[in-house]
């Protein structure tokens, strides 16, 4: 009887754990998936949204380093001029070029920009690695720009070689009077080249008083045609500029970019899409911003300061896929600007 009764108590120490049944794994498996489906769909709401953000952000440090180049580029305007005495309104340093008035760039279904939705700022300097020259005909006598080809003479120690290695077709030179009394500019066609001792310069032609109808930095137009002249001598200056040209290229109306131009080097992007380029210039007679240079009759020696705007935008087709519109252009984006006010120290000359 002893020996029953401990074997029965044995077999009921040694009795397995009961585990889960069928239908509370089922339950528990539904539940993490509950779980587990919120969660997923709460990190897919919020991966666009750091992206946007991310974008967003890239578009503010764009357009940061862009406005930081400008501001480089600004506040050397005008320097590297010869000058013979203190010139009133002199140095050029800054033209700005609009658009034509009434273009309609932009295409808001599209949501894509043409080219003539932004402005053009050219910052005007010489080039230092060319030396000053005196301008003349073959002969030495004074020479008019209504030609094709004028002659430069070097100041020593800069030989004739020299001088002419460093004009290539392309380049703009400018021609002022050595009292600063006219100038004009001129745009080279033909590479220069030693001939008699001198520097043959074959350049486009301006007309009788100093306008040059094709100046791309606007410097010799017709509203300073008080400053322009078309007769220089062996008196006189000829300088090679060294513009830095501040443009848009919408090529590809759906990426416009700003874009920097040494001379007549080859544009560099420092921007994508750039949708707002403004340049406004602060106007001495009427002390205050002109964005339209009609309001100050085109005339660059007004020029004391510029404001410059720039707007930018994220990838519109990651704007689409967000669903997310703007309020400056209603568009499937999302947009950042900047504004700078750049005093050009080389200009208080005046």
């Amino acid at each position: 009887m002893t020996h029953s009764r401990t074997l029965v108590s044995i077999s009921r120490r040694v009795q397995p754990a009961s585990g889960f049944t069928l239908l509370e794994l089922l339950i528990a498996t539904a539940v993490f998936m509950v779980i587990a489906g919120a969660a997923v769909s709460l990190f897919r709401q919020h991966v666009p949204l750091f992206s946007a953000q991310q974008n967003q952000t890239g578009v503010n440090i764009a357009l940061r380093n862009a406005a930081a180049q400008m501001q480089l580029d600004l506040v050397n305007a005008g320097t590297g001029y010869y000058q013979g005495i203190n010139i009133p309104a002199w140095p050029i340093g800054i033209t700005i070029q609009n658009p034509p008035a009434g273009n309609v760039c932009f295409n808001a279904a599209a949501g894509t920009y043409g080219p003539g939705c932004f402005d053009t700022l050219n910052v005007i300097a010489v080039d230092g690695a060319t030396a000053p020259s005196n301008p003349s005909d073959v002969a030495g006598a004074c020479v008019a720009t209504t030609a094709t080809t004028l002659y430069a003479t070097p100041v020593a120690p800069t030989t004739a070689a020299q001088l002419a290695a460093t004009y290539k077709n392309g380049d703009e030179i400018l021609l002022v009077k050595g009292d600063g009394s006219q100038m004009t500019t001129a745009v080279l066609t033909a590479d220069g080249v030693v001939s008699n001792g001198k520097v043959q310069i074959q350049h486009t032609a301006t007309d009788g008083v100093g306008v040059n109808a094709g100046d791309p930095m606007a410097i010799a137009n017709a509203a300073d045609s008080g400053k322009l002249g078309a007769q220089f001598c062996n008196t006189d200056w000829m300088l090679k500029l060294s513009a830095v040209r501040y443009s848009v290229d919408a090529t590809n109306p759906a990426n416009p970019m700003l874009v920097r131009t040494l001379g007549s080097g080859q544009a560099q992007v420092i921007a994508d899409q750039v949708i707002g380029f403004r340049i406004g210039a602060w106007n001495s007679i009427t002390n205050q911003y002109e964005y339209t240079v009609a309001n100050y009759n085109s005339d660059w020696s007004t020029i004391r300061a510029v404001r410059v705007s720039l707007i930018g935008r994220t990838n519109p087709v990651t704007g689409a896929a967000a669903g997310f519109r703007n309020t400056f252009d209603n568009g499937l984006y999302k947009v950042e600007g900047i504004s700078i006010v750049v005093n050009p120290r080389n200009l208080s000359m005046n």
